[in-house]
């Protein structure tokens, strides 16, 4: 554990943390349920997000460590709320882990069909995990590279399905009334773009890795609060633009869940060639937050490991100073994906989703309510912070409010109903952990 992510790293990760598998392939679902108005569902969630990251960029700045907001909960709420944080996040990304190999499994069949998706699955966490095992520099730098990748992609196909919009080399010479004319712009009324915010949060998740990342960053006082006030412009740029051109070139009924909504829509209108690259950058998307799950999996353990709330040996390190044990245990639990995409091939996606979505909520609660107690201790003590959330105490309660409004929402929802039942267990479940966990530690 060392600093050894330079500024372009930080940079680079924040501009990538939040463009995977819930964009490129989880965005299907989102237009199926709001139609042309999963615009606003991107901008809204997109919003709420940005004033989540300032509240815990704040606390980072003045405390960069490798357990973000786990440290910080244990820290100015208890250890009971640092050990949910740390093992929810932990699971969490487990979670993520097992969607990215599953969304690998889907990008790499598109190209071969007759390859089983548990082969595909396999050879990236295998190659992942090596990569993690050698040090932080190596993650940090096949991150920025993967992530320049993605946002090249990104801003390249806005910039090319605007071309297309607006030429007359495009087959479909009224594209741009795709916007309404299919129903309208809420072909699902306004209830489908509230509902649609749902899933638009897992394509969100993964954004909090800045905080993760501060233990490790060579000037975290600088490059974090930078990160942070980039990620209003990556939501406007990367997720309302995309939807905003993917909507107006293709009619959003016609986007199915067979394959990535990217690929889809550029494979219709005749450009089979830009298909093939997007395929390429969706499945380089996948791999890249596949890669950043292992190392804040890897890093979360560590942090819970010296606070006694995980194993001992969790916070073993090797001499390149890298959590070995933290990078293998959180590899291997993924491992069952490869066997559930052996029985149930390209089925499992939409599930974990909901896991994950359920997971990230009680992550960003956290978040907001350790911001709440964090700030009451500045006021009592005097203390100044440097860089500053937006609109204290206010955006700390309208975001509470959101999140409980996201899992009521989920409630309705068929096939993300059981991961609201099972979130209360899972709490429950976390909490007999830590009571076991403090018994250990007097036996000790």
């Amino acid at each position: 554990m060392h600093r050894g992510l330079k500024n372009r790293h930080l940079q680079m990760i924040a501009l990538g943390g939040a463009i995977g598998t819930g964009l490129f392939y989880g965005s299907a679902s989102t237009i199926a349920m709001a139609g042309p108005a999963v615009i606003l569902s991107y901008l809204i969630g997109g919003i709420i997000i940005f004033f989540i990251m300032r509240m815990l960029g704040e606390m980072s700045v003045d405390e960069p460590v490798a357990g973000s907001f786990s440290h910080y909960a244990s820290k100015y709420w208890g250890p009971l709320a640092g050990f949910i944080a740390g093992w929810n996040y932990w699971f969490l990304y487990i979670i993520v882990s097992m969607a990215e190999l599953t969304a690998v499994s889907i990008y790499v069949s598109w190209w071969l069909p007759d390859l089983p998706h548990w082969v595909a699955a396999l050879v990236c966490l295998l190659v992942i995990t090596a990569i993690n095992l050698i040090n932080v520099n190596m993650y940090g730098e096949i991150e920025f590279w993967m992530s320049l990748i993605k946002v090249s992609a990104i801003v390249s196909m806005i910039v090319l399905g605007a071309a297309l919009l607006f030429t007359d080399v495009r087959p479909f010479p009224d594209n741009l009334s795709n916007l309404w004319s299919n129903g309208g712009f809420f072909p699902n009324g306004v209830w489908g773009m509230v509902v649609a915010i749902v899933p638009v949060l897992f394509s969100f998740g993964g954004i909090e890795l800045i905080g993760i990342t501060a233990g490790e960053a060579e000037n975290p006082e600088k490059s974090i609060p930078r990160a942070i006030n980039q990620v209003i412009y990556r939501i406007l740029i990367f997720y309302v633009g995309t939807m905003l051109v993917l909507m107006a070139l293709w009619p959003w009924n016609q986007v199915g869940m067979e394959a990535s909504p990217f690929v889809q829509i550029f494979d219709n209108v005749g450009i089979p060639a830009a298909a093939h690259i997007l395929n390429f950058v969706v499945l380089t998307a996948a791999v890249s937050v596949y890669n950043s799950a292992i190392y804040s999996n890897s890093r979360m353990l560590f942090s819970l490991a010296e606070t006694s709330g995980a194993p001992a040996f969790l916070s073993k390190l090797s001499a390149r100073k890298v959590p070995v044990n933290g990078i293998l245990v959180s590899s291997g639990i993924t491992l069952l994906v490869v066997a559930l995409n052996y029985f149930f091939p390209g089925q499992i996606f939409m599930y974990l989703l909901s896991v994950v979505t359920c997971a990230v909520v009680i992550s960003w609660f956290i978040i907001v309510v350790t911001h709440l107690k964090f700030k009451r201790h500045c006021e009592r003590t005097g203390h100044p912070t440097r860089f500053h959330s937006i609109a204290y105490p206010f955006t700390n309660y309208l975001c509470m409010a959101f999140m409980i409004g996201v899992v009521a929402m989920m409630a309705t929802l068929d096939e993300m109903r059981l991961a609201v039942i099972v979130l209360p267990i899972w709490i429950l479940i976390i909490c007999a952990g830590f009571r076991y966990r403090q018994s250990q530690t007097r036996s000790d």
